[in-house]
């Protein structure tokens, strides 16, 4: 392993923690030594603090609007993003609380409105993770029998983002004045009406909150199909990725530049998601990822990979060659990760799905601290990553496990915060504050 110097730049760094209360390993809640419970704040405000306490940027909640199918197994259940992070406000103070919310079933005022009250309530450390939503089971609880195409998805997401934006820009700063001599609680010239018109939402707006410390809430893009790159460069302050290889994520970031240059604005940074198995050892981390993968459910790594791929693949043979996806598939930059992945190591169709179902098709890292720090330090230094999304295999191991052993070896090679600087989640990105332009 080649010897890594210090980090001479000042650029550092970002991690977040991708929150997954057992572990993303779906063998690793039935361990021994596993803890916790998806539905209880208790636990998740000690991993938040546990976060905290290793200075990472974020901490990052998926969602999920389909229930568990009748008879199927495989973990179910879980808080509602926005509820979950506004404990976690009050639980934390300073790591970023950044919340998935699908653009398919909801509406801007709503979403404006709660991450407005989320962004107060955490004194500016919120952030939105835009989404439109894969499974046509989810549109089914929203009456609509499918959902719309990609491409119509995404161009409804680009509109309303632009809204929620607007609706964020209807107050300016200082407009809540409340002054008890004059009785005067509002400048009403610091209120303007927002009268958005477009393709999907028809919106008068003002929103009935005043604007957010940040101004607006970060903006997170996790697609990486052309419609998602799209919305990134167009829309998004940070970007959640799945790349595999140094290359295909600077291809990625090529991809965003070019986007973002064209909406003239600043290529977002970018944040692979990676799980990480530490071990005080290469050869104890090795063991670890090992015993994890012995409990394998090779079947439900067959589900998943068909509700990728858009067809039943349980009747291909298990010791056969990966197939070809269908026509309708679903996360078309996860379906290309793991195709290419298979294609590239000749994988058989039984060991992608053992692979798919340990990681949800994002990078495994397996290690000694130093080991992952090697390899951090890599994809960081060649343009791969700006920081990483962290989704732990395990837990509370995985957890523990990076912030007490990892991090203190990223800080030794001046890669990583010593103590947290910034307030404010858009500030600790260096993003400035969206100017409001002139009120009339």
């Amino acid at each position: 392993m080649t010897m890594h110097h210090r980090h001479s730049g000042k650029r550092k760094l970002h991690l977040g923690l991708f929150n997954q209360p057992l572990g993303r390993h779906p063998a690793a809640w039935r361990r021994a030594e596993a803890q916790g419970h998806p539905e209880d704040i208790d636990w998740a405000i000690r991993n938040a603090r546990k976060a905290e306490e290793g200075l990472f940027d974020m901490f990052f909640v998926a969602d999920n609007l389909a229930g568990p199918e009748p008879g199927a197994q495989g973990k179910a259940g879980g808080l509602e993003p926005i509820t979950l992070l506004s404990a976690l406000a009050i639980a934390t103070s300073k790591i970023g609380l950044v919340g998935t919310i699908s653009t398919s079933f909801s509406e801007p005022y709503n979403i404006a409105r709660q991450l407005a009250s989320l962004d107060h309530i955490s004194r500016g450390r919120v952030g939105w993770n835009v989404v439109t939503t894969q499974s046509d089971r989810s549109a089914e609880n929203f009456s609509l029998p499918a959902l719309p195409d990609h491409a119509a998805r995404y161009a409804r997401a680009g509109e309303f983002v632009q809204v929620v934006r607007g609706l964020w820009d209807s107050w300016a700063d200082e407009a809540l004045v409340m002054e008890r001599e004059t009785g005067r609680f509002l400048d009403t010239s610091r209120v303007r009406l927002l009268e958005h018109r477009g393709a999907f939402f028809s919106v008068r707006g003002p929103l009935n909150i005043s604007r957010p410390p940040q101004g607006h809430p970060v903006i997170v893009q996790a697609g990486s199909s052309r419609d998602g790159i799209g919305l990134a460069g167009a829309q998004a302050d940070l970007a959640f990725t799945a790349q595999d290889t140094i290359d295909d994520a600077r291809v990625y970031r090529h991809a965003l530049a070019e986007v973002a240059e064209a909406a003239g604005r600043p290529t977002p940074p970018i944040l692979p998601g990676v799980m990480p198995i530490v071990g005080r050892t290469d050869a104890e981390a090795r063991e670890k990822f090992t015993a994890l993968q012995e409990h394998t459910d090779i079947a439900a790594g067959i589900r998943q990979l068909s509700g990728r791929w858009g067809y039943d693949l349980s009747t291909h043979p298990l010791d056969g060659p990966v197939p070809e996806p269908g026509e309708r598939i679903h996360g078309e930059s996860r379906v290309r990760l793991l195709l290419n992945k298979a294609r590239a190591e000749n994988y058989t169709l039984r060991e992608l799905a053992a692979l798919a179902i340990a990681s949800h098709g994002h990078r495994i890292v397996i290690g000694s601290p130093k080991t992952i720090a090697d390899d951090f330090q890599h994809w960081f230094e060649q343009g791969g990553a700006d920081g990483f999304n962290l989704i732990p295999a395990s837990m509370p191991d995985g957890l523990d496990d990076f912030v007490d052993l990892v991090v203190p070896e990223l800080q030794a090679r001046g890669l990583f915060r010593e103590r947290y600087e910034e307030t404010t989640l858009r500030a600790r990105f260096a993003l400035p504050i969206p100017s409001l332009g002139a009120f009339a």
